[in-house]
């Protein structure tokens, strides 16, 4: 205590050649020690006597002895000569030190120093404890670093965790603990590690646990992103998965210089109104602490319940949220457009009815599959598959196009060598001149919109690169209605029809079917009208109202955009007329409560003047690289908001796409926030991969309390 410490300073202070608490007793060996008169003798200090009494030290400058242990932890013996003054009667020394040695207050401080000598070497008791304690929470950490890493390749890859029998007895134990057997195999810390039983962190619900802390440590990484940012938009979808209709939530904002698209969370809807989708996506915010943040735009696709102007999603979702605009994703409105021209004309319908029943034909049956196969490598094709139409699946036309044009002749050859009577009905559908120019008009028009469908699915797209794409587009198209054109399109279906010796023009009159056949040959199972006829004649009925019904769509379903916002956009884009125009900048900047600084404008114009010179800026991206937030404050604002506004909803659509892979029918007693959870690690698999072993488990050791401490000290 205080006392001990100052009554030693004390004692040391007057015998400074006396040993500490760390050096021990000073047992100095002289040749030859002063002497002094006993009696009869002169007597002096033996150094032999440090043999026997270990605790005993000797003091050259009094020329006396003392006891070490109770000089340093003796309590209550500053009076002790062996402690204060120091003992000189060498004549009786022997007797003096068997005497001290035996008395309790002697005992009590060789204790203390056999104790204290200890601690140094090995360290206190507690300290021990605490070493020990600290190497086993360092082992289970170790051992969680091999659960957890098992878990994010598991997770990343959509591969199922459990096994149907996974008991110690069972050949298969499932992907997860099999993983876990197959490190153990070469990794001799696993190999020399034993968990406790109960403690294995292997059990299904300590599965669920680890894989939450993944899904939570994206979600809490993206949200803190998303704060920095201090502003960000929504993008919601909805689909049936099962018998559970499913709402993803996804965000974009701009961080660290780029665009960045994540979802937010999936959670299954309990009502498919305006009402519960709003709050379904209100409550998720306000979950990850972002309500309060500005929300500038909100992109869903055009149902009704999504894109009322009254009580739809958006409508209601800008109650809370004024400034967010309404963006119907564009990818969704190409693909309308694509499927309006499909349906509105004759000719086109029929021929994708035309194209589905083929592939039907030969996917629905084996016996048929196989005799395209064979038939392809017959004629020395490079094996490949026809392609599915569906509503759900875009682009998928100019695919099912392409690969009946690759696979042509397996399947008229092919076709032709079958007696099935729907073999014959196809073989003379597709054996057509109208069939074929059909194909490569489509063709040529889908190719035109394809690059756009692919620049709409990135999360880096921006809406002013969006709308210049979009009217490219159109403008390609109005120059294809030329006799040019046409005439080239006309060209290639002949070329086909040639090398498949199909006649260019039709029979005079339709072939009258023979009555006891009518029931078995099948010519018109996709409604297909009779060839139309010449080169002119097509391109009147088929190639010109199919090429301006298109164009038709894409201007009228692409022009449902605040005007005010778009104006604003297109002033924030390099490639505009109007970049930096400041009446357009002006209305966009008051949307959203931006005090835009007139001065910022002026001086942004002849900055980035010189800095075109030497490096062209191509895109906001790159000028809102290009501009300092702290020299144009406000501007990059506007800029900043016009990166965020999104084209697309199809961050929402690939989370479904996922989420297919997900639930299979090997994983359909899964419980819906595994579900939720799995899918976040999947879509957010660059996310997952940043998050390191020691925060992930962390974040498992606080999420309840654990019987072992997991923790490390700070």
């Amino acid at each position: 205590g205080a006392r001990e410490k100052s009554s030693v300073h004390n004692v040391e202070g007057h015998t400074s050649d006396l040993g500490g608490k760390e050096s021990g007793p000073n047992q100095v060996k002289l040749s030859k020690y002063p002497q002094h008169n006993f009696g009869a003798k002169n007597r002096s200090f033996n150094a032999n006597w440090f043999e026997s009494f270990t605790w005993l030290e000797y003091s050259k400058s009094k020329d006396a002895a003392f006891c070490f242990p109770c000089r340093i932890f003796g309590k209550h013996l500053k009076n002790d000569t062996f402690v204060n003054t120091g003992f000189q009667n060498w004549k009786k020394a022997l007797d003096v030190y068997r005497e001290h040695e035996k008395s309790p207050a002697h005992k009590a401080s060789m204790e203390s120093w056999c104790s204290y000598k200890a601690s140094a070497a090995h360290g206190s008791v507690v300290e021990q404890l605490d070493s020990a304690s600290e190497r086993e929470i360092k082992e289970r950490r170790e051992y969680l670093r091999r659960v957890v890493a098992v878990t994010k390749v598991l997770g990343k890859q959509n591969i199922p965790f459990r096994g149907h029998d996974e008991g110690m007895s069972s050949d298969n134990q499932g992907n997860f603990l099999e993983c876990m057997n197959l490190l153990k195999e070469f990794d001799p810390f696993l190999q020399a590690y034993s968990p406790p039983s109960h403690s294995t962190y292997l059990s299904p619900s300590s599965q669920n646990e680890v894989i939450q802390c993944c899904a939570q440590e994206i979600v809490k990484a993206i949200s803190q992103e998303i704060k920095e940012a201090g502003m960000f938009s929504v993008m919601a979808d909805e689909a049936r998965d099962g018998t559970t209709e499913q709402l993803a939530v996804c965000v974009r904002y701009v961080a660290g210089g780029s665009v960045k698209e994540h979802l937010l969370a999936m959670t299954d809807l309990k009502g498919f109104d305006a009402e519960s989708i709003t709050t379904a996506i209100e409550d998720q915010l306000r979950l990850n602490g972002i309500d309060h943040v500005k929300v500038v735009a909100q992109a869903y696709d055009g149902a009704s319940v999504m894109s009322g102007t009254v009580g739809g999603v958006q409508a209601k979702f800008r109650e809370n949220h004024p400034m967010a605009i309404y963006v119907h994703c564009y990818a969704h409105q190409l693909n309308l457009v694509l499927c309006c021209t499909c349906q509105a004309i004759p000719e086109a319908r029929n021929l994708f009815d035309l194209l589905q029943n083929v592939y039907t034909y030969f996917s629905g049956s084996l016996v048929n599959h196989d005799k395209f196969k064979e038939t392809q490598k017959q004629l020395g094709l490079q094996p490949s598959e026809l392609v599915q139409l569906s509503k759900t699946r875009w682009s998928c036309q100019l695919r099912s196009i392409n690969a009946m044009i690759e696979n042509f002749p397996a399947v008229l050859t092919c076709l032709s060598n079958i007696s099935n009577p729907t073999a014959v009905g196809l073989h003379a559908n597709l054996a057509r001149f109208t069939t074929i120019y059909l194909l490569m008009v489509f063709k040529t028009f889908l190719s035109v919109t394809e690059s756009l469908h692919k620049y709409l699915q990135s999360e880096t797209v921006d809406l002013a690169k969006a709308e210049e794409f979009k009217c490219a587009v159109c403008a390609t198209l109005k120059e294809m209605r030329t006799d040019p054109k046409a005439t080239e399109v006309y060209d290639r279906a002949k070329a086909l029809c040639e090398t498949h010796q199909i006649p260019e023009s039709c029979v005079p009159r339709q072939r009258q079917k023979q009555r006891r056949l009518e029931e078995y040959i099948v010519e018109s199972s996709c409604g297909a009208a009779s060839d139309l006829g010449n080169a002119e004649k097509l391109r009147t009925n088929v190639y010109l109202p199919c090429m301006d019904r298109m164009i038709a769509e894409l201007e009228q379903r692409f022009s449902s955009l605040n005007s005010v916002v778009l104006k604003g956009v297109q002033a924030c884009n390099p490639g505009s007329s109007t970049f930096l125009k400041e009446e357009d900048l002006r209305g966009l900047a008051d949307h959203y409560n931006v005090d835009l600084k007139q001065e910022e404008v002026w001086v942004a114009k002849h900055y980035l003047d010189r800095k075109q010179e030497s490096l062209p800026i191509t895109d906001m991206q790159c000028l809102f690289g290009l501009l300092d937030n702290v020299m144009f404050p406000t501007l990059t604002q506007v800029i900043k908001i016009c990166l965020t506004i999104p084209v697309s909803s199809c961050s929402c659509e690939m989370t479904f796409s996922v989420l297919r892979r997900l639930h299979t029918w090997l994983r359909s007693t899964m419980g819906q926030d595994r579900l939720h959870h799995l899918a976040i690690m999947s879509v957010e698999r660059g996310e997952l991969s940043k998050l390191s072993q020691s925060q992930l488990i962390d974040s498992f050791a606080k999420m309840k309390q654990r019987r072992y401490h997991l923790l490390l000290k700070k």
